[in-house]
């Protein structure tokens, strides 16, 4: 059986994540996110685990790292995508709006690891994005912090590109309480209100 692929966005973002961030490390961190690599698309899930494991050994600059690499994959996803299908978003009123982009934002949970898996529900103006499977928070010992930073970055972004204000916190993440993460998502009540209407 083949290894899984990781999906080139994501790959790419964490690279110039790590560039941005860490640019005098980023030849250490290409002996596993390669030009090969990144460029056919074949960075595999070893390579990525050990991308992460030394990341976490950074200190401050793994949680730096990883939001930026999600803001990255938000925009470059939302880019990707047709120009009518994002007109199509932005023209939507303001609850189905944040609805869409939320759903956009589980998309790239799912294109970033095969393994990973986004849900995600609203309840009156907060957002929830339950995520299973993140590949950040394969740990063997318990993290002191959450490590899923980029799928709250990546969140927050996709809400942001579609215009809808918002702002994410970590309820829980897998590698501090051992069950899957969970995003919660408070949507500024502004994109609830109807246009005005010309008189």
């Amino acid at each position: 059986m083949s290894e899984a692929r990781i999906g080139r966005v994501f790959v790419a973002s964490l690279h110039q994540g790590i560039s941005d961030i860490l640019p005098s490390r980023l030849e250490f961190y290409e002996n596993w996110l390669n030009a090969a690599g990144l460029r056919h698309g074949t960075i595999g899930l070893a390579p990525l685990t050990a991308v992460l494991s030394f990341l976490r050994r950074e200190g401050d600059a793994y949680a730096l790292v990883t939001s930026r690499a999600g803001e990255y994959s938000a925009i470059w996803t939302v880019a990707a995508m047709g120009r009518f299908e994002r007109a199509v978003v932005r023209a939507l009123p303001g609850r189905l709006r944040a609805r869409a982009a939320l759903r956009c934002a589980c998309e790239i949970v799912k294109d970033a690891y095969p393994g990973s898996r986004a849900t995600v529900r609203v309840r009156r103006a907060t957002g929830f994005v339950e995520i299973r499977g993140s590949i950040f928070c394969e740990v063997r010992e318990t993290a002191g912090a959450p490590l899923c930073g980029f799928y709250r970055a990546a969140i927050v972004k996709t809400l942001d590109l579609f215009g809808v204000r918002a702002v994410a916190q970590i309820s829980r993440c897998r590698a501090v309480e051992g069950k899957g993460c969970l995003i919660s998502v408070a949507l500024r009540p502004v994109i609830f209100e109807e246009p005005a209407v010309a008189a």
